[in-house]
């Protein structure tokens, strides 16, 4: 397999699991440099250990990235280890759910923090190190984004992957002449730790999958193969563009 992100040096949050972990071993095969981070330090150190048996490099830390001095610590970081940043892959995020008469403000706020804060700070302390040779930046957004959810409390999701979008595509504006791409993914439903027990129930799973034209739950494989795409120079040419992979959901 052609390494196409051979030394290069990425960085990959919310690397404990899921898409997460997923793109770390994805990356590293590609041949990137990982840095990693995620709140779960037994997580983070467990990913590092399986990308390095893989036969790949990584670090990792324990940050909270919705926290500016938490963001900067990571990138700096980056920077004294490796001496540059070539792919900023924000792809952590947590959020809270309820109604838009039920959400408590206190949820609003966490959800904004931990989903839109997050994507900003760390694109913005990265950015001047992005800039100097230019990068790549994959901004993980959501079908949340682009359409509702009947009866599922998704306000403050909605707003901040709707968010993540529009702000994704600011960033390819003004990194355009400093030679930044910036690009983000809406997945749909996809198996992660957190919905691994829905799916495994057979009558959630046939609900889950019915509106999904394609059949099945998606994998982190199928985001995060998009994402080493979008990171490579065979995606020289794209950028401000939001991939959605859904297996057929919103074209319906």
């Amino acid at each position: 397999m052609t390494r196409r992100l051979e030394g290069r040096v990425a960085l990959i949050s919310g690397t404990g699991g899921g898409q997460g972990r997923a793109a770390a071993l994805r990356f590293a095969a590609d041949g990137a440099v990982i840095v990693g981070c995620d709140v779960n330090d037994e997580a983070g150190a467990e990913t590092a250990r399986l990308v390095r048996d893989s036969g790949g490099v990584m670090t990792t830390m324990v940050c909270d990235l919705g926290d500016p001095e938490g963001a900067r610590a990571w990138v700096d970081g980056a920077v004294a280890d490796h001496g540059r940043i070539d792919i900023v892959y924000n792809n952590a995020s947590a959020a809270r759910f309820g109604s838009i008469a039920d959400l408590s403000i206190e949820d609003w706020r966490f959800t904004i923090r931990n989903e839109l804060d997050l994507v900003f700070l760390t694109t913005k302390f990265a950015w001047p190190h992005l800039a100097k040779q230019g990068g790549a930046i994959i901004n993980v957004a959501s079908t949340a984004g682009w359409q509702g959810s009947r009866g599922n409390g998704t306000i403050a999701h909605n707003a901040t992957k709707g968010g993540v979008i529009a702000m994704t595509r600011q960033m390819a504006l003004e990194g355009a002449p400093l030679g930044i791409r910036a690009n983000s993914i809406s997945p749909g439903f996809i198996i992660t730790p957190g919905t691994r027990a829905f799916v495994e129930n057979p009558t959630v799973r046939a609900q889950l999958t019915a509106s999904i034209p394609l059949g099945r739950p998606g994998e982190p494989e199928d985001v995060v193969g998009m994402a080493a795409f979008l990171a490579s120079d065979e995606a020289a040419f794209i950028t401000g563009a939001d991939i959605i992979i859904d297996g057929g959901t919103t074209a319906c």
